[in-house]
């Protein structure tokens, strides 16, 4: 199963970015293997519209769940719709989120973290 952690650089040892739509990259990690991929964020300099593509972006990796500070509504709206829970909360590294959430101590949002246009430069 493959979740995505919100991050301000590479690899497990990254920390956490709060922005989901305009991060800087994003991890998938394969939580039973833990093996992982990097991916930069192509939306982080959209003029609008990142939350939207960034929620496309993680729904076509076949993501289960989104671990990241904040989350707006039009990218939580899209990340619901295709099936992808979000966590939102998350600080510190990329591995001690990886922990936690297999840990279980981490619980799904039902409703966008923060308003529109949250983290804009």
């Amino acid at each position: 199963m493959k979740i995505c952690i919100t991050s301000k650089g590479k690899g497990l040892n990254a920390m956490i970015d709060p922005r989901f739509g305009r991060c800087q990259n994003f991890i998938v990690v394969d939580v039973e293997s833990m093996e992982f991929e990097d991916h930069e964020n192509p939306y982080i300099d959209s003029t609008g519209g990142s939350g939207i593509q960034s929620a496309q972006f993680v729904a076509e990796k076949e993501i289960k769940t989104v671990l990241t500070g904040n989350v707006g509504p039009n990218a939580f709206q899209t990340l619901q719709a295709a099936g992808v829970e979000v966590i939102t909360g998350m600080s510190g590294s990329i591995a001690d989120a990886v922990d936690k959430y297999k840990k279980g101590e981490l619980k799904p949002i039902d409703k966008p973290s923060v308003d529109s246009h949250f983290g804009m430069k």
